[in-house]
């Protein structure tokens, strides 16, 4: 789509953690190159390390605004962020950033951006965008297949999910239960804000991810919620052109044969305990990962946890023995489909955000 003399201005507001921030910067790098001007919104710790990740002309285009949490006696400044969080600081983390609702209003009130793209747990954040008459979007960075899954447990508790694939056992149901009440518990109280928030987003919600993996679950997101899904794309960050920032793992790698490597990644608010990263457990993802064919689901026990032998066996299947061939080739097969759609998923973001804009410029 050419939207050269767009001129429309975004303000982006991702969660404080960089598994949230990095697909939202991956998406602000997008549309500079649509000719969008962004906003990033985040902590100053934070803003130290994006502006690492820019290179000169992007920051013609995307100005860093600093979000300043209120002072907490056992939340100084580095510790607004994720990143080296200790568990115990979480909440504390939660309640100040949720506190930061007038800061919000003063810099839209400051900026007037076109539109608003945040976090579908910002509930005051599209709220203070409509008393500005400024649109807000929701970006979820969450496979559409979990939030799906999760959002059918949340309308529909009684009925089993519509694909049984991503069927939930008794273990997997226990820790994605979405409470009908808020309790006291943080993390419980959160996603029931998610799901109740996913309202507020204008027209559309963005999601992370394409359709030829996740069609029917992009699709089945969109009934429940009552949005039309529009999907961004993996937004892989490109490789660092700073040939010192990972010279040591890329040393390590060359070391290796050829497909060897095994990569695990848990996200920046997984706190495992010794157990866990001795055993390496993980929810959902491996179903779908199975489903689709670019990799194994690991046995569990009756208690939803996974034993070092069944890690094993899946890693041997799916990197060295020839049975695992067939997903070996799938994940080639994908990775292709995903070099050739680069920019697809984008054009038709850029359509459906212009058009919100232009919407509320007539309002």
């Amino acid at each position: 789509m050419d939207s050269k003399g767009c001129n429309m201005s975004v303000l982006m507001q991702p969660w404080l953690a960089y598994g949230h921030i990095s697909p939202f910067l991956e998406l602000a790098k997008k549309l500079i190159e649509r000719n969008f001007r962004i906003y990033f919104c985040s902590t100053p710790n934070n803003l130290n390390l994006i502006k690492k990740k820019l290179n000169q002309n992007q920051l013609l285009s995307l100005q860093l605004i600093e979000l300043h949490l209120p002072p907490l006696p056992d939340l100084p400044p580095h510790h607004h962020t994720t990143n080296g969080l200790p568990t115990h600081l979480m909440s504390t983390l939660r309640t100040a950033f949720d506190s930061t609702s007038s800061s919000f209003s003063e810099i839209l009130k400051t900026l007037k951006p076109d539109l608003v793209i945040c976090e579908p747990n910002q509930p005051w954040a599209p709220a203070i965008a409509s008393s500005y008459n400024i649109p807000a979007v929701h970006f979820s960075t969450f496979s559409a297949a979990v939030v799906s899954f999760a959002l059918h447990m949340h309308k529909h508790s009684g009925e089993e999910f519509p694909y049984p694939e991503i069927h939930s056992r008794n273990f997997r149901s226990s820790m994605i239960r979405v409470p009908r009440e808020p309790s006291g518990d943080n993390s419980k109280r959160d996603v029931q804000v998610f799901f109740d928030t996913l309202k507020q987003s204008c027209d559309i919600i963005l999601t992370k991810t394409f359709r030829e993996i996740e069609g029917k679950y992009i699709d089945y997101f969109s009934a429940l919620s009552g949005k039309k899904l529009v999907p961004v794309g993996p937004l892989i960050e490109e490789q660092s052109t700073n040939e010192d920032e990972n010279i040591e793992v890329m040393k390590w790698l060359d070391m290796k044969k050829e497909s060897s490597t095994v990569f695990v990644s848990f996200g920046s608010e997984c706190f495992l305990t010794k157990e866990e990263m001795e055993e390496l457990d993980q929810p959902l993802n491996a179903r779908l990962v199975e489903e689709v064919g670019v990799g194994v689901e690991v046995t569990r026990d009756e208690s939803g946890g996974l034993q070092r032998e069944e890690i094993s066996q899946g890693i041997r299947l799916v990197v060295v023995e020839k049975n695992g061939e067939g997903v070996r080739t799938k994940a080639r097969e994908y990775g292709d489909v995903m070099r050739l759609k680069r920019g697809e998923e984008i054009d038709e973001v850029v359509e459906e955000l212009l058009a919100i804009c232009r919407n509320g410029k007539r309002q």
